[in-house]
């Protein structure tokens, strides 16, 4: 018969942050492992549950037993099996007897062909197995493979030691009504649960295994599901919340839920004088140190009120929303008085102290690593023609928030600490907003820096680093990334292209690699910066729906500027939906490779030497556009300067039909080549069009 089974460990309380990934692990080894054992239905649905004491799986359709299956067991080769007088050897019938047919004979016996020796098989029926032995492997093998944090060693009180991530009190095993005999972790199951720790009237047992979730909502007060509960607390904060809006990270979501058994939410208050301190830091400390949901109008500035997810349901909460007021005073308090001391001390008068911050052991301290990124932004905010004063103060005091109490408190705050100190201290405003900008973008999706001179930073501090850990031999490799080269190329590349600074990316690098002369431990790795930022760049560009040979047609021609990569590669796009498109790509790829074998390519074109009507033809054709193409690559027309090229599919075609490149006379040879060659530039002005043919 097919059942709904259920299989679920109690346990204490387990971690928080591993818990989904626990009972959704439990849940998936137990069904590969019943899977592989046939004995689930085309139909099943396993459904994983966990809540902060149980994992839990439910799936449908389960077999009581396996079907039987057609064998086929290969016995021995014929030339081992039998005698020459066709009798049975010894070591037939003793590999018989070890397979359990000891009254087989060789009649019994298949003969068949198997490589190139004739050996013998054995065709029989093996019957089903039961359900409970398969679950008993199925379970110890989901065990074995949980992505455990850290294991916990226990002891029974038989004295039994186990080893799990926590104690397990109870376990369950049901097919249907009917109780599965397990042995597990030095428990035997049976069909009896704990509900809610206080909420409850303690033990609840399930009669049927379909019964479960309602059966442990109803009579244990627990939501097993944890996407029930996710759901269940982010409905209830967005009602709590009114018309304010809630601050609900899915990270925040996610342990909350691992927290409860019974969400139910409150409202709380802390004092309006702690609104005088920045809000980012009362929301940090909120949601990191106490797991509460911050509100903020509708405009984004933070209330004096804030939610919590409580495990405990009752008609008179005063208690628990004075005791989580109580909890949250303190740390509001901190917060206020780090903020007050730091105050007392300019940003300026800081920057000493990075002289005691080591950067690194061998590119010096964060007072030699401000110096190196100063330079930089000021040569970069002068070819951006930008205020060169306002980006070198930004970066001389951008990491000076680092030595503040408040980001020794929360690291997640330097730069927005150092906007809200240097507007305190009086800085240019673009100065101040340079403090946090600098760091942007900090991950992809992320913001961009609004101002000229918070880009002339960013840049300026992600090249810094780039190219000076890669200088000392800390690139990246394979998966390891400890200095997030990867993220800081990123970053540098979106500025880039989606601010379209005409910024040349060999002049950015070789500014760079000048801040490190004289540093005997760096030596030059822009070769191998340009090429990581150039893969960086395929990747981004793909991610904005350019295929693979689009991309190529454009990065493989290693564009110095990104300003305008954008409009090449729709132009690109344009090109290679015409018709023309397909024959001008081969075309160019052709000429690619005759220009590579040839041993020189003369520079001029002489008139007198195109003696055949179709090089004439194509030469006048190239004369007729190249105006046209020239003047729409001059005013940004990529897409116009692509399109006119066209034209010239069906003079290029028949050039190629019928015009011999490589003729016997130097002379007509040389002035086909440069004519080729000519053509050539021509057609790969915007981009590589021949990666198109790829």
């Amino acid at each position: 018969m097919n059942h709904t089974l259920l299989v679920e460990l109690f346990t204490e309380e387990l971690p928080p942050k591993a818990l989904a990934k626990l009972g959704e692990a439990f849940a998936a080894g137990i069904v590969a492992g019943l899977k592989s054992r046939d004995f689930l239905d085309a139909e099943s649905v396993a459904t994983s549950y966990a809540s902060p004491r149980r994992l839990a799986v439910s799936i449908s359709k389960v077999r009581a037993t396996s079907p039987d299956k057609l064998m086929r067991d290969k016995v021995l080769p014929v030339s081992v099996a039998m005698d020459a007088d066709g009798k049975a050897t010894a070591p037939l019938i003793k590999k018989l007897a070890a397979m359990g047919f000891p009254h087989l004979q060789i009649s019994d016996l298949e003969r068949a062909i198997d490589g190139k020796a004739e050996s013998f098989f054995y065709n029989h029926t093996a019957p089903g197995s039961s359900l409970a032995p398969a679950l008993q492997s199925a379970v110890e093998e989901s065990i074995s493979k949980l992505p455990i944090p850290k294991v916990m060693s226990y002891q029974r009180p038989d004295g039994e030691t186990v080893h799990f991530v926590r104690p397990v009190h109870s376990v369950i095993a049901l097919h249907g009504n009917d109780i599965v005999p397990l042995s597990l972790l030095g428990l035997h199951s049976y069909r009896v649960t704990q509900g809610h720790r206080f909420l409850s009237a303690g033990k609840v047992s399930i009669a049927h295994a379909d019964d479960y979730p309602a059966v442990l909502k109803t009579e244990g007060k627990v939501v097993a599901s944890v996407t029930e509960r996710k759901e269940q607390i982010r409905t209830a904060l967005l009602q709590k919340a009114g018309a304010d809006l809630v601050l609900m990270p899915e990270s925040l979501l996610d342990e909350v839920t691992a927290l409860v058994e019974w969400p139910v939410v409150y409202e709380c208050h802390f004092e309006q004088e702690f609104l005088a301190v920045p809000q980012e830091c009362l929301i940090l400390t909120m949601q990191t140190n106490q797991k509460y949901f911050a509100l903020t109008d509708p405009n984004g500035k933070l209330r004096s009120r804030f939610l919590i997810v409580s495990n405990l349901e009752t008609s008179d909460p005063q208690h628990i929303i004075q005791g989580n007021e109580r909890v949250v005073r303190p740390r509001l308090s901190d917060a206020k008085f780090f903020f007050e001391q730091d105050k007392k001390k300019t940003l300026e008068s800081r920057l000493p102290m990075l002289a005691n911050v080591v950067y690194h052991n061998k590119l010096g301290s964060q007072a030699e690593r401000t110096e190196r990124v100063k330079t930089l932004a000021g040569k970069i905010a002068a070819h951006l023609h930008a205020d060169i004063a306002l980006a070198e103060r930004a970066a001389l005091l951008a990491k000076t928030d680092l030595l503040t109490d408040m980001v020794g408190e929360f690291p997640e705050l330097q730069g927005i600490m150092g906007t809200y100190y240097a507007q305190h201290d009086g800085e240019h405003a673009d100065v101040a907003a340079a403090a946090s900008e600098h760091y942007q973008p900090r991950f992809a999706g992320d913001a961009l820096p609004s101002t000229m001179t918070g880009t002339a930073v960013a840049l300026s501090d992600k090249l810094e680093t780039l190219v000076g850990i890669w200088g000392i031999g800390l690139q990246p490799t394979g998966d390891r990334d400890p200095f997030a080269l990867r993220r800081h190329a990123l970053g540098i590349l979106r500025m880039l292209v989606e601010k379209r600074l005409p910024l040349s990316l060999s002049g950015l690098l070789a500014d760079a690699v000048a801040l490190f002369a004289g540093n005997a431990n760096f030596k030059d790795p822009s070769a191998d910066v340009l090429t990581f930022l150039f893969d960086r760049l395929r990747g981004q560009l793909r991610d904005r729906g350019f295929s693979q040979n689009e991309v190529e047609a454009v990065v493989a021609q290693n564009p110095d500027t990104l300003d305008n990569i954008v409009e090449r590669l729709q132009a690109v796009q344009a090109f290679a939906a015409l018709p023309e498109s397909v024959s001008l790509a081969a075309a160019n790829k052709r000429i690619t490779n005759i220009l590579k074998k040839a041993d020189s390519v003369p520079t001029s074109i002489n008139p007198a030497l195109l003696i055949e009507a179709p090089e004439q033809a194509l030469a006048n054709a190239m004369a007729n556009v190249k105006p046209q193409v020239d003047a729409a690559f001059s005013s940004g027309d990529f897409t116009g300067a692509l399109k006119t090229l066209a034209a010239l599919r069906t003079e290029v075609d028949n050039f190629f039909n019928d015009v011999m490149v490589n003729a016997d006379d130097l002379a007509l040879r040389n002035n086909r080549l440069a004519l080729l060659a000519s053509l050539h530039v021509m057609l790969n002005q915007v981009a590589d069009i021949s990666k198109l043919a790829a």
